[in-house]
This record gives structure tokens, C-alpha cells and sequence, in this order.
């Protein structure tokens, strides 16, 4: 199975014409315009690998949405020397059950998260475990399957 094929294929949506509300603040314009000029296929750990100035802990639901298969893309390539997957499980389970990304997914897109979910566990997990990620990934699998 091709993650990110499918990843693109489930979440091609419009891109937004603003990714964040760009209007609040100088930190959301600049996380807004960062994601604005990249693309799914370009944007990468320069723009979303700082954990202290990530775009993603500012954008919208619908910006999840488009950029998705970018984040499954850079957990794919996380390895011993550097892991994008802390960072993706923050922002899809930050915020317990009412998640309001989990609300605005379709029934198929969460689905594919679960299962993402379950394939990071069973072909990454020691790479999670040597960054402490345990915990939040198995927070994020009950989020997204509907059980917490």
C-alpha cells in the first residue's frame, strides 16, 4: 500500500485561500503566509520541523485537511536522526476527544488516520518509543477510532 498515493487521493481538497486566521496576530500572518507559499509535495521539516514555531499548531481544520499528506509524507521519512511523528501525533490529538480536526474529517479520512495510526505502530514503534512518543500515540489511535 502507497500511504501517501492514498493520503493525496482522500484529501485532495481546494486549498484554502488562508490557512490560519491570519488577521489575529504578526505570529499567524507568518505561519499563514509560510504555509501559503509551500505545497503538499514541498513543504518540509524547514517550514513545520521546529516544534517551538510550527505553522500547524495555528491552522485551521480545513488546512489539516489539505496539507495531510505532507504530514504522513514526513513521518514516512522520519528516522533514528530525526522524527517529524511527535509533532503529527501533538497536532492530531491535542485536544482529547472534541479534537475539532477529528469533527471536520469525513468518516473515510478518519479511517485512514486510524489506520496510519496502526501502520506507524507496527513498522515504527521502537523509533517512537526512543522519542517517548508511546503515550501520545496511542491517544491519538483512541481519538481518531472514537473511543476516548
Amino acid at each position: 500500500m502507497n500511504w501517501l498515493e492514498e493520503s493525496k487521493a482522500l484529501f485532495a481538497t481546494p486549498r484554502p485561500e488562508h490557512f490560519t486566521h491570519y488577521q489575529h496576530c504578526d505570529e499567524c500572518f507568518e505561519h499563514d503566509q509560510t504555509l501559503l507559499n509551500s505545497t503538499i509535495d514541498d513543504i518540509g521539516l524547514e517550514e513545520l520541523g521546529n516544534p517551538g514555531w510550527d505553522p500547524m499548531c495555528f491552522v485551521e481544520p480545513e488546512g489539516l485537511i489539505y496539507y495531510f499528506p505532507a504530514l504522513v509524507r514526513l513521518c514516512l521519512e522520519s528516522s533514528e536522526e530525526w522524527s517529524y511523528i511527535g509533532q503529527f501525533l501533538f497536532h492530531i490529538s491535542y485536544d482529547g476527544p472534541q479534537n475539532c480536526h477529528v469533527l471536520v474529517f469525513s468518516e473515510a479520512q478518519r479511517d485512514f488516520v486510524v489506520r496510519f495510526l496502526d501502520y506507524l505502530l507496527e513498522t515504527r514503534a521502537e523509533l517512537i518509543s526512543s522519542y517517548g512518543e508511546d503515550d501520545q500515540l496511542f491517544a491519538a489511535i483512541r481519538i481518531w477510532s472514537g473511543q476516548a
